[in-house]
């Protein structure tokens, strides 16, 4: 057993720390190392917050589900991975019995325990146990940052595959933060040739291009649905009427942007809802999206998509580290929360850099 420094969420905005004593790994379970912890957009909900949605923190709670390090030790039984290997740990641990799992959809589990979920406890810690099936070894070209961060590209690959984007393919990302940019970069990965990205900030939009999108729209400039249209107009012959992507993904998590990802899609064209908006209903016009066959999609977390994720990365076709852009020791991980909170015009992805 080893004691393991842990940063604990009280209560909105205030934060203690622990010295916590994590076991010995058992069987088919393995003792972590944190190296690296990417601030989410969830972190930072729970921590102004204290809820999202029927997710409530009620009791102490450690945040942090995008994680990194290396293996520290492991029980009887863990073949996959030795002491000393560099892994990234898949945050969500289903059941593995019902029906969900058993045909694949495990994200969709009912027993899911997902770190930094409440009530349980994330990866702001020296160290963490976790199964053995959900932490997956990572070659000597990706860096820790990038282990980290392939749970957020994880999001975005499923999302390309309940988009079905297909070599040659339109699509938009409405909303271009590090959910959107892993998005980009999935979708072109899959082949898509033209990427529109739409945000309402330069610094984010100037990165989506950097990672692969072929336009960027700042929708408190323009209107961006109509631009959207005459980009693809001109690439199809289509009047603007009849234009539009093949496939718009929402990364937002706004109401105006669910709204946008509705219009974006040409005629039988596909919109995955990727974020989440903050209300549980929206108002959106159903009668246009169905007279215009938009075929509408919903996503939650991922399956079966690190190892993907993994090779992405590490062919080079995929680049996490330029999502980095603020970087906090593991002592200021308090700070980290609160800038990632208050400087979303100016960041990316913040890092805090555990051990």
């Amino acid at each position: 057993m080893v004691s393991s420094r842990t940063a604990v969420l009280d209560r909105v905005r205030e934060m203690h720390w622990e010295e916590r004593a994590v076991p010995d790994p058992g069987p088919l379970e393995v003792r972590v190392r944190v190296r690296r912890v990417g601030v989410c957009g969830s972190d930072v909900h729970y921590y102004t917050h204290g809820r999202i949605g029927k997710f409530v923190v009620e009791a102490p709670l450690v945040l942090g589900h995008e994680v990194s390090g290396v293996v520290d030790a492991v029980g009887a039984g863990v073949t996959r991975v030795a002491p000393g290997d560099r892994v990234a740990l898949e945050p969500g641990v289903p059941c593995r019995r019902c029906l969900y799992c058993r045909s694949g959809q495990y994200n969709l589990c009912p027993d899911m325990h997902f770190m930094a979920t409440p009530p349980v406890d994330g990866a702001l810690s020296e160290y963490v146990v976790w199964p053995e099936d959900y932490v997956f070894p990572v070659p000597g070209s990706v860096s820790d940052d990038a282990a980290a961060l392939l749970e957020p590209l994880a999001v975005g690959v499923w999302a390309v595959r309940r988009g079905e984007v297909k070599p040659g393919d339109t699509v938009a990302v409405i909303g271009a933060g590090p959910i959107g940019c892993t998005t980009i970069q999935a979708a072109r990965a899959a082949g898509a040739t033209t990427i529109v990205a739409i945000d309402l900030e330069d610094f984010r939009l100037d990165v989506a291009r950097r990672v692969g999108a072929t336009h960027t729209l700042n929708a408190g400039r323009v209107d961006a649905v109509q631009e959207l249209r005459r980009i693809t107009a001109a690439l199809t012959g289509l009047p603007l009427s009849h234009a539009g992507v093949d496939v718009a993904f929402e990364t937002a998590g706004s109401v105006p942007t669910c709204r946008m990802s509705l219009e974006a899609p040409h005629p039988g064209g596909v919109t995955v809802l990727v974020g989440l908006p903050p209300v549980p209903e929206v108002s959106v016009d159903l009668v246009s999206a169905a007279s215009r066959e938009t075929d509408i999609r919903g996503l939650f977390r991922y399956a079966n998509c690190y190892p993907a994720a993994i090779a992405l990365v590490a062919s080079g076709a995929v680049d996490l580290d330029a999502l980095v852009t603020h970087r906090y020791a593991f002592a200021d991980a308090q700070a980290a929360l609160d800038f990632a909170d208050s400087g979303k015009r100016s960041s990316m992805k913040v890092m805090i850099d555990v051990g």
